[in-house]
């Protein structure tokens, strides 16, 4: 029996009309990263494992895809780790590549690897595909692009105003008014883990306080208190779950809350002063909001956090992200070197565009003009002036059968051609070809330079 065919579980097929409008948000994206001053680089789709793992916290490892190494791979594995069914040691010697799970830390490792041909601070963008052993659901996949700008070498807070302006452009070009963009500061948490005399366990602290918008209040405590953060510890960061106001009212609160940790009273200048340069330079449709719950749950974090948030009444995770790290290229031997980022969820974007309505009519257009095929003769006629339209950037192409012409006229309508050309003996003989708009049902006969003129309006 034939196979039935499939595809794994979180990876999608997509239609050519699914691909033009990935592309146009693609290259939405690519115009403002041009504009803002980045570069384009591209890293391999898979990395070895020690470039990735024990990068994204324990939660993280546990959704790197792993590469089988080839051949025998079983053949070299200790005795003693396959009878004890060390999973963890059984991998680590059977598996030594892995498909990256973003792309920051391979942009890390890029930075390490060509320090030297790279003028700093270096402006970078990378639109490719990312791999996650996630459980797919909504807006969530396995295979997804992440679509990446980061900048490395400076830590100054106005990379991150900068980066504000960026959200805010791209949104606004794609027509999404009124996302969210949501900010915190990592040193803001710590200063919470200090203040609740959890300093040790900032780690779960943040993986907890990450889930608060997926799982609430109460199950984000139980799950700290599993961690082994006291009850009197998280009863001293209820003020972080009732904070309300303005995004100025907030950092007021926050200042006296953290007080008494330093690097807490840093979080809240930053944001202060990111906060205020906004409010100067101002948004064209998107809301910059301080939101002290947010987490990320990345351990690379060491400063802002951003996360974008699809605007009210679409139900959506998030649809970009990211922040500061100060050291990121530390793990690789390169210390000193700060650098912050934000990444846009193609997919996720895609599907809010669509549940809105905001993809352009344009985007869906396929050729503009298909030409009948009425036989040998005709088609050589007709390619000829094909080869002209195209060379005057005018998508045509010809009928490849000499089909009956009702078979062609409805492949036509189902490929939303938005004219067909007729050309016969007669129109071969004047010189002329019969032009028919798809959309309005009327037809004329022109001349070639007539048929340019109306196809390109």
């Amino acid at each position: 029996m034939a196979q039935k065919p499939s595809v794994p579980k979180g990876t999608r097929d997509f239609s050519p009309e699914e691909v033009a409008k990935r592309n146009y948000i693609i290259q939405t994206i690519k115009h403002q990263f041009g504009l803002f001053g980045f570069q384009p680089i591209e890293t391999p789709s898979f990395e070895n494992s020690s470039t990735l793992m024990g990068k994204y916290g324990e939660e993280g490892d546990r959704l790197i895809f792993k590469i089988l190494n080839s051949g025998d791979f079983l053949k070299k594995v200790d005795e003693k780790v396959l009878q004890h069914k060390d999973s963890q040691g059984i991998t680590s010697q059977i598996s030594e590549k892995a498909l990256r799970y973003d792309l920051t830390v391979p942009f890390a490792r890029y930075v390490v690897q060509h320090q030297n041909e790279i003028d700093f601070p270096f402006k970078r963008y990378q639109i490719q595909p990312v791999w996650r052993a996630d459980r797919p659901q909504k807006g969530r996949f396995r295979e997804f692009y992440q679509c990446d700008a980061d900048v490395v070498g400076s830590a100054s807070l106005w990379q991150e105003i900068d980066f504000v302006q960026l959200y805010d452009a791209v949104f606004s070009d794609l027509k999404l008014n009124g996302v969210i963009i949501k900010m915190n500061n990592r040193k803001i948490l710590s200063g919470f883990a200090e203040v609740m005399g959890a300093k040790d366990k900032l780690i779960d602290f943040t993986v907890a306080l990450d889930k608060l918008d997926k799982i609430g209040e109460e199950k984000v405590k139980t799950e700290m208190l599993s961690k082994g953060i006291s009850e009197a510890s998280i009863s001293k960061m209820q003020p972080l779950f009732e904070l309300t106001g303005t995004n100025q009212e907030k950092l007021e609160k926050l200042g006296g809350l953290l007080s008494g940790s330093e690097e807490g009273t840093q979080g809240v200048k930053e944001l202060q002063f990111i906060f205020n340069a906004i409010e100067s330079i101002g948004l064209k449709s998107s809301k910059l909001d301080i939101d002290v719950t947010l987490a990320r749950g990345l351990n690379y974090y060491t400063g802002a956090i951003f996360e974008v948030a699809a605007p009210e009444g679409v139900a959506m995770g998030s649809i970009g992200g990211g922040g500061r790290y100060d050291d990121l290229t530390g793990i690789f031997g390169l210390k000193g070197i700060s650098g912050v980022g934000i990444s846009f969820g193609l997919d996720r974007i895609y599907l809010v565009l669509e549940e809105l309505g905001l993809f352009p009519e344009s985007v869906n257009k396929g050729i503009k003009a298909l030409f009948i095929n009425f036989g040998e003769k005709e088609a050589l006629y007709a390619t000829k002036a094909i080869k002209q339209l195209r060379e005057n950037g005018i998508s045509a192409a010809l009928y490849p059968d000499a089909s009956k012409m009702k078979k062609q006229l409805n492949y036509a309508n189902k490929s939303e051609v938005s004219f067909t050309v007729l050309v016969g003996e007669q129109e071969m003989n004047n010189n002329k070809y019969t032009l028919k708009n798809m959309i309005s049902g009327e037809q004329e006969s022109v001349d070639y330079s007539t048929m340019e003129s109306i196809l390109k309006s």
